[in-house]
């Protein structure tokens, strides 16, 4: 029996809880108003040639990644934490070649008793 080989382990990029104000949800007053959204993601990305050259042609440049979707979701207006997070999902992946994405969308005191609701993606 061949012995069983050990996937190389990526090292990941994350962006935490960054913040922006977009038009979301269902209800009337929700379409009239911005709300606050927070936004986790979480890149696979192998880091070693940019350590070795520090360089941020070698990385995964996550300023840029995070202006475009400012812009993305500021200027959208989903009814869905769902819709949202999927075109978020897809701007990342279709624009800035990443391999694949875990992204996490919550719109904080949506509910009352909770701290936010929302949802996690991986694409």
């Amino acid at each position: 029996m061949a012995p069983k080989r050990i996937n190389a382990m990526k090292d990941i990029i994350y962006i935490k809880d960054l913040r922006v104000e977009t038009i979301i949800g269902i209800f009337d007053w929700e379409r009239k108003v911005k709300q606050e959204v927070s936004i986790d993601m979480e890149f696979p990305f192998d880091c070693k040639k940019a350590a070795k050259t520090d360089s941020i042609e070698d990385t995964v440049d996550y300023k840029t990644i995070c202006k475009a979707v400012i812009k993305f979701v500021e200027e959208s207006s989903f009814q869905l934490q769902e819709s949202l997070a999927e075109g978020i999902a897809s701007l990342v992946k279709d624009e800035f070649q990443v391999e694949s994405i875990k992204l996490r969308v919550s719109k904080p005191g949506a509910l009352r008793g909770a701290k936010d609701v929302g949802l996690i993606i991986h694409r």
